[in-house]
């Protein structure tokens, strides 16, 4: 598929340059990051292909691409937890994206937190032992059975 963005030019043009010329994996995704505008607390990972970084260009609402489902999905379409998005920015070599956004709704998390970013890795631990997950700001902020329907916080392919 053709992507609609400027094609990829030389290192200079892509690292100094104004034209947005995002590049996709192998599989047509590019990751993106999506921050809370305000706090600047990490809220997500997910992946874009080219229609929904079209679509939240045009829309100014985050759209991704579900790799498990393999579709288009807005944020927020079955909840109402949308992402209303105050920047888009590009990493150095137009890889990675970071949304900063400005949240409707409690939380962006499938299972009821505000972030999907909630527990922290012990460090230095000796690494290839069980290692115990430490949580962080870690309550849940709404019933994900309520929103997406029983069993949906077990399911992580909740939207």
């Amino acid at each position: 598929m053709k992507s609609v963005f400027a094609p990829r030019g030389t290192t200079e043009q892509i690292e100094e340059g104004r034209v947005f010329a995002p590049k996709f994996d192998g599989d047509g995704l590019i990751p993106a990051i999506v921050a809370d505008a305000w706090s600047g607390d990490v809220l997500m990972l997910a992946w874009m292909n080219d229609e929904a970084l079209v679509r939240s260009i045009e829309t100014c609402e985050a759209w991704f691409y579900s790799r498990s489902r393999g579709k288009l999905w807005k944020k927020g379409e079955s909840s109402g937890h949308v992402l209303r998005i105050i920047e888009l920015k590009v990493d150095c070599d137009q890889d990675a994206l970071l949304l900063r956004v400005e949240q409707v709704g409690p939380g962006v998390c499938h299972t009821g937190r505000a972030s999907c970013f909630y527990r922290a890795v012990s460090l230095r631990e000796t690494a290839g032992h069980t290692l115990l997950l430490q949580f962080k700001k870690a309550e849940k902020v709404f019933d994900p059975n309520a929103v997406y329907g029983e069993g949906a916080g077990k399911d992580k392919t909740a939207e």
